[in-house]
């Protein structure tokens, strides 16, 4: 059996994911960076992306991430996330919608606070689009 790291996803609801990995692959703000067992400490910030997890040498589990932060030890990557999906679990019609009326929304937007906050959820959506396809 290969060496394994405990990778635990919690998002602002519950405990979404816990389960021991051979390698988790995580969208860093900087980029994203692969944790595998006896990983060097440190701690991320996250952009919208798309989590893989690593078992048995190929891709086992795919999560989409909206943003939060990743903890990692030698032993663990814990995952805290403002909002995860699992991507098969994605209905792009959904999405699809969502984002034509927030482009709606966004043209009616009459302060910059209300703007940011339509563009940001507009770039999580796409984020989210993309990596369903």
């Amino acid at each position: 059996m290969a060496e394994t790291t405990q990778f635990e996803l919690v998002s602002p609801e519950k405990l979404l994911y816990s389960e021991a990995a051979e390698m988790v692959v995580v969208p860093g703000t900087e980029g994203y960076f692969g944790v595998l067992p006896r990983h060097a400490p440190m701690i991320s910030t996250l952009e919208p992306g798309v989590i893989d997890i690593h078992q048995n040498g190929s891709v086992a589990e795919r999560i989409f991430v909206a943003g939060g932060f990743a903890e990692v030890t030698e032993t663990r990557c814990t995952v805290l996330a403002e909002e995860a999906q699992v991507l098969k679990d994605v209905d792009t019609a959904k999405v699809d919608s969502e984002l034509s009326d927030l482009r709606d929304d966004l043209k009616d937007a009459t302060t910059d606070l209300e703007r940011e906050r339509i563009e940001s959820r507009i770039k999580i959506l796409e984020a989210l689009r993309a990596a369903a396809e």
